[in-house]
């Protein structure tokens, strides 16, 4: 493994530590700056549009830059975003140094996945992606708990203050490890944007928008489901937290593995599973065993699912993969937006805190539709115009 892969991983640890730790934390900011709950819950919903906004926004700003450079100046904003969170004297400084350090998420992955798989064969490219994304997941087993208890007993802003450091450490590792790769010869903003014109890509986005809501929709309401419904205790929310995020680590390591191998198939089983496992969920959630088996599983089959569409989109954007790649980013936490949307509707509707799991469950189906509609109309696509597309953009074909 080029140790690249790890400098990438530790940023992308710092930024995993970030987007989640300010769950655990709300009812101690909020008491600091005397704000409600769903006040100080702007905190988790500013980043999210955050990164939605910036993943392009920043892409398109540092199109002329050296991609090495962009992870750089991408993690030096992250730096400033946390430190000024660490600070903040009002709420409103705390929400605008959130919206900062989410506005370096999207492009940081979406340019380090194209900076991955540029490090490794042609075979191994969604593992690399795994590799880097290993970071994130591995910061909800870790970098989350830990980051809670340090603000829960020293002070939350410690732990943004500690975020940070991990961002500088990231940034120098970056300097260090990653080596000088000049953007491609000709590479160019509208370049980059005819992708989008490519209906591959936008399915492709489209599933992560769908798949990733699927896991969201039923995470979001995890605390009031577990307790409620569940009959688990409030301090046992935090390690059912960890065991979904043990999921996620097993199953982006499985999607690495096996996406380079039978990327579609794995993406119809992950989808498939999901949804079958949010449906079930809907009912076995009153049993504490069964449910944090549920729990384990949504976050693998969840994200077993992030390689290989991740992978997808950077084939099918061909020789322009970076805006797409950052955008795709974006596309997992409008998902998220959107899931989180959609279970509270639900709820408020009075159809209870197991009702985001029936939401989850058809959002993943619809995403497993999608990846088949997407395999029908690539199987129609004459491998004439392939190779033509292939030759255009100077890349080879794969069959």
């Amino acid at each position: 493994m080029p140790l690249a892969l790890l400098a990438l991983a530790v940023g992308a640890f710092g930024i995993g530590t970030t987007e989640f730790v300010v769950m655990g934390l709300l009812p101690d900011i909020a008491g600091d700056y005397g704000v409600s709950i769903p006040t100080a819950g702007l905190l988790v919903t500013g980043y999210a549009l955050g990164v939605v906004v910036g993943a392009p926004l920043l892409t398109v700003l540092g199109s002329k830059v050296s991609r090495k450079r962009m992870l750089m100046l991408l993690l030096g904003l992250f730096v400033v975003g946390n430190v000024l969170s660490a600070v903040a004297p009002s709420f409103g400084m705390m929400v605008a140094g959130r919206v900062i350090a989410s506005l370096a998420h999207g492009s940081f992955f979406g340019i380090g996945s194209v900076v991955a798989a540029d490090l490794v064969a042609p075979d191994k490219k969604a593992g690399a992606i795994a590799t880097m994304f290993t970071g994130l997941t591995v910061a909800n087993i870790v970098g989350v708990p830990l980051g809670t208890f340090i603000g829960q007993a020293v002070g939350w802003r410690t732990t943004f203050a500690v975020v940070a450091a991990l961002g500088v450490i990231g940034l120098l590792g970056i300097a260090r490890l990653v080596p000088a790769m000049p953007r491609p010869e000709g590479a160019h903003l509208r370049g980059e944007l005819k992708a989008f014109r490519n209906p591959q890509v936008l399915l492709a986005m489209a599933m992560t928008v769908l798949g990733f809501g699927g896991v969201f929709a039923a995470i979001t309401y995890i605390a009031p489901m577990m307790t409620e419904i569940a009959g688990y205790s409030e301090g046992s929310v935090t390690w059912l937290l960890v065991l979904f995020g043990v999921g996620m680590f097993l199953g982006n390591l499985l999607g690495g593995r096996f996406a380079d191998r039978a990327l579609m198939p794995l993406l119809y089983a992950a989808l498939g599973g999901l949804a079958i496992v949010l449906a079930l969920f809907t009912v076995i959630a009153h049993d504490k065993v069964l449910a944090a088996i549920a729990v384990f599983l949504v976050g693998a089959l969840g994200f077993a699912t992030v390689p290989p569409l991740q992978k997808r989109v950077l084939d099918q954007a061909h020789g322009a993969p970076t805006l797409a790649s950052a955008v795709n980013i974006g596309a997992f936490n409008l998902g998220n937006a959107l899931a989180a949307w959609l279970g509270g509707l639900v709820i408020a509707a009075g159809l209870g805190y197991t009702a985001p799991n029936w939401v989850g469950a058809l959002l993943a189906a619809a995403a497993l539709g999608l990846a088949l509609w997407s395999a029908a109309l690539e199987r129609r696509t004459p491998a004439t115009d392939a190779v033509a597309v292939a030759a255009e953009t100077r890349v080879p074909v794969h069959h």
